[in-house]
């Protein structure tokens, strides 16, 4: 038994619950030393004040949630002090016993122009200078701001925001690690209700089913492909069944205590050919290149040119040309499935402690299959370490050959 098949879906889910916390999900403690660590980029980057728009974000510094729309929800940060709210009139009350970090609350009618009443706002407060956006801003939003920005330049905010984020604390890496297991879980046990003739669409049921019983709030996405559509990344509009012999790729990813998680799997269903075995390995390769590229100080740029000298070196490519690697080779994760720090060619960042991104540098051969094994790293004072254990081979996934 390789792990593949062989489970029914009633008994694969039973076997599934929720992991021990590693960590508490983050508290008001942690959010105020984010505000603090804000505060501090923005003094040194001369920034006035920071709009955080209804995106993660907000969530980070203040654990407010708001799905974005035409009105106006979010949060001004200043250089010193608590933070300002923004908000409909109407929706007021509600926002106050939803606030874990106390501030005064700017609040608009429906007739407003609710960006003019901000900035009317931070001009009555003697606020001048320059005024940070939140790089997930809207664009109308942007231009309300930038019609009625008298006294504030407007610029990008990626330097506090990113400059934050990008360094995980241990009790996110940890939060991160739990939600990694669970997901690594469910690939386990998604593959052992594969059989001929199922579907990715009840694959995918069975995932949704799957992540809830590990306590996820939701799944983000899900992508499972059978055979030569397993060469496009993000999947394709229609379902397929399952034959002896195809590639098998599973990618998903949910959101537990807030972080999430994002694991690819990539395996055949049945015996694997000589062609099949060839790139798997040279993808498990690749991957590994990127691992030991990972070193405290190298540029985000390395580990994509690491990856691709392994697949040039393999017969593919050059560069983003397929049969190859047609993508970058990574991204981070957090709050957001895709965050920086982005393993890809021209990316100077330098790796540092604390960063946490992924690692799937996919081989894809359009008409044939592709091959993904995506798992991800953080970055220790000592070097890399994996968030999950990597797969084994291309029939033995999880390592459980009996």
């Amino acid at each position: 038994m390789n792990g593949i098949g062989g489970t029914t879906i009633d008994a694969a889910l039973a076997g599934l619950s929720p992991l021990p916390r590693l960590a508490e999900p983050i508290g008001t403690p942690e959010r105020l030393a984010r505000i603090e660590r804000a505060q501090e980029l923005m003094r040194s980057n001369d920034i006035a004040a920071l709009w955080l728009d209804a995106s993660t974000n907000l969530s980070y510094f203040t654990g407010l949630s708001f799905r974005p729309s035409e009105r106006l929800h979010g949060a001004v940060l200043l250089q010193d002090g608590a933070p300002l709210y923004v908000s409909p009139t109407f929706e007021v009350e509600k926002l106050k016993t939803m606030l874990s970090i106390e501030g005064e609350i700017i609040k608009w009618d429906e007739h407003d122009s609710p960006t003019l009443v901000v900035m009317e706002s931070l001009s009555a407060m003697g606020i001048s200078g320059r005024l940070g956006l939140d790089e997930h801003t809207p664009f109308f939003t942007s231009e309300g701001f930038r019609a009625a920005a008298e006294g504030l330049e407007l610029v990008e905010a990626g330097v506090v925001t990113s400059g934050c984020r990008i360094i995980k604390t241990a009790q996110e890496i940890a939060l991160i690690k739990r939600a990694m297991d669970s997901t690594l879980l469910v690939h386990k046990a998604a593959a052992s209700i594969l059989r001929a003739g199922i579907t990715t669409t009840e694959v995918a049921a069975f995932l949704h089913a799957a992540h809830a019983r590990m306590g996820f709030s939701r799944l983000l996405f899900d992508i499972v492909l059978f055979g030569a559509p397993t060469a496009y990344p993000h999947g394709v509009p229609y379902p397929q069944t399952l034959q002896e012999g195809d590639m098998v790729l599973i990618d998903m990813g949910g959101e537990l205590d807030g972080y999430l998680s994002d694991i690819t799997r990539t395996f055949v269903f049945g015996s694997a050919t000589a062609r099949q075995r060839e790139i798997w390995d040279l993808e498990k390769a690749a991957q590994q290149a990127v691992f030991d590229a990972a070193q405290i100080g190298a540029p985000c740029s390395s580990l994509d040119d690491a990856a691709r000298a392994i697949i040039e070196a393999g017969g593919l490519g050059p560069d983003y040309s397929t049969p190859g690697l047609p993508h970058r080779a990574g991204h981070g994760i957090g709050l957001d499935v895709h965050e920086h720090p982005y393993i890809v060619r021209g990316n100077d960042t330098r790796l540092a402690a604390g960063m946490c991104f992924s690692n799937e540098p996919m081989i894809c051969s359009y008409g044939e299959f592709g091959v993904r094994l995506e798992d991800h790293i953080y970055m220790t004072a000592e070097g890399a370490a994996w968030f999950t254990e990597p797969a084994h081979s291309v029939d033995d996934p999880f390592g459980v050959t009996v």
